[in-house]
Order: C-alpha cells, then structure tokens, then sequence
C-alpha cells in the first residue's frame, strides 16, 4: 500500500554532446598597487592616534562614573542628617 511504484520501462537519460573549447579566455593580469611607506607610516600613526583617542574617552568616562557613584553617596548622606 504505502510502496512506491516504478515504471516498467525506464526512460534512459538525455545525452548531452560534450563540447570542447577552442581555447581558455585570456585572463587580463592584475594591476599592479604600489604602496609608499608614508602611506604605510601614515596608517600606522592614524591607527596609534584613534587608538589613543579610544583609549582617553574610556578612561574619561570611567572617571565620571566613579565621580558620579562619589557625589551621589555623599549627597545621600548629607539627605539623610
């Protein structure tokens, strides 16, 4: 009941003529990139100075959060005095 059911005669595949190409396309080269090493210098002190600047706004902004946590808790018990 619940097997499957397969023509008595099996179609055979579609044969497909295989074809050869003539010749490989011609593979245009690569241009060439030149780089400077101010340009590599250059990267590398923009990549230090973003760095740093990161760096400081971190810093910056745990020292406001310390202050902050500072103020509030001396604020609160001066509040309750």
């Amino acid at each position: 009941m619940f097997l499957h059911k397969y023509p008595d005669s099996p179609t055979p595949l579609p044969t497909y003529p295989h074809t050869v190409a003539d010749q490989a396309p011609a593979r245009r080269p690569a241009p060439q990139i030149s780089v400077s090493t101010g340009a590599v210098a250059a990267v590398l002190v923009g990549g230090v100075v973003l760095t740093a600047l990161l760096a400081a706004v971190a810093v910056t902004a745990v020292s406001v959060a310390v202050a902050a946590v500072v103020l509030r808790s001396v604020l609160r018990d001066q509040y309750r005095r």
